[in-house]
């Protein structure tokens, strides 16, 4: 497999329709906005679904969801001791940085294409890989407005010792969604620090199909299934190493106008466009 040769400069877009698509733990699980009310993803919740996505298709992972994980280990840490030579280098201050870079990266996706810091209590060997594929967060095109409800569990958690049959504080509970949204956000991949990882054309590919398919089995109360859909990726492939555009000239031509105002709010209401750049095409796909 060939290491990648090429820049690569991607975008997605998506749209949100009643759900939460990142809570903010700070806000009361509010999904995040910025200060001027546009809608936010965070990019470490873009890579959780990527990641979840190449899991889905048989990837090694090393940063696995707890509900999701696929072998017997409760945590990194224990994931990075059950490679017994990676382990073996971690433990000698003077161990092979460029061995343990190799080993990791051959064992698991996510380490190669977003790179990982290995720092734990214990080691002696700290360990930072940067990986070629950098994210963007995603960003709402209009600011969103977001709808809080109140909820009710129709049972206890627990026995009301004082009175069984009346309810107690915990079955009262918020709930808080975005209404509609339009999102986008950008990508890169290096062939630069592919080199350094071992990321190869084909892992470039698994990384577009993943964005193809983001929100593929990752249904939940928050984000029922159907009300989050990817609707445009768009991929670019430099004829060169360094790219022929930066990634900020390629991401700007992405245009996603209002054209109309029908109810109710769907991504019909909006035209995606791409204006061209001279020697370089977009590859364009609708999601799935």
């Amino acid at each position: 497999m060939a290491v990648l040769q090429n820049k690569i400069d991607f975008a997605v877009v998506f749209t949100v329709n009643k759900a939460n698509p990142n809570g903010d733990p700070l806000n009361g699980n509010r999904p995040r906005q910025d200060y001027y009310g546009y809608g936010e993803v965070s990019d470490v919740a873009i890579k959780r679904k990527i990641r979840n996505r190449l899991q889905d298709n048989g990837e090694p992972i090393l940063v696995q969801a707890d509900e999701r994980r696929n072998d017997s280990f409760r945590s990194i840490r224990d994931r990075v001791a059950s490679i017994k030579e990676l382990e073996k280098i971690l433990k000698d201050s003077k161990g092979d940085v460029d061995l343990a870079t190799e080993i990791a990266c051959k064992t698991w996706f996510d380490v190669r294409s977003f790179g990982q810091v290995f720092a734990f209590k214990g080691d002696k060997l700290s360990l930072g890989i940067r990986g070629p594929v950098s994210i963007h967060s995603a960003t709402s095109i209009e600011p969103v407005d977001i709808t809080s409800i109140q909820i009710t569990k129709s049972v206890n958690s627990i026995t009301n010792k004082s009175n069984p049959s009346q309810k107690t504080s915990d079955t009262i509970g918020m709930k808080h969604r975005v209404d509609f949204g339009v999102y986008v956000f950008y990508g890169s991949i290096s062939p630069q620090l592919a080199e350094k990882t071992g990321f190869t054309e084909e892992d470039a590919e698994k990384i577009k199909q993943a964005l193809i398919t983001l929100f593929v089995n990752d249904a939940s109360s928050a984000r029922p299934d159907g009300s989050m859909e990817v609707n445009k990726v768009f991929w670019w492939r430099h004829n060169n190493k360094l790219g022929q555009y930066s990634s900020a000239k390629v991401h700007r031509t992405v245009k996603i106008n209002k054209v109309k105002d029908e109810i109710p709010l769907s991504i019909d209401n909006y035209e995606i466009t791409v204006d061209s750049l001279e020697g370089l095409e977009v590859e364009e796909y609708d999601g799935l």
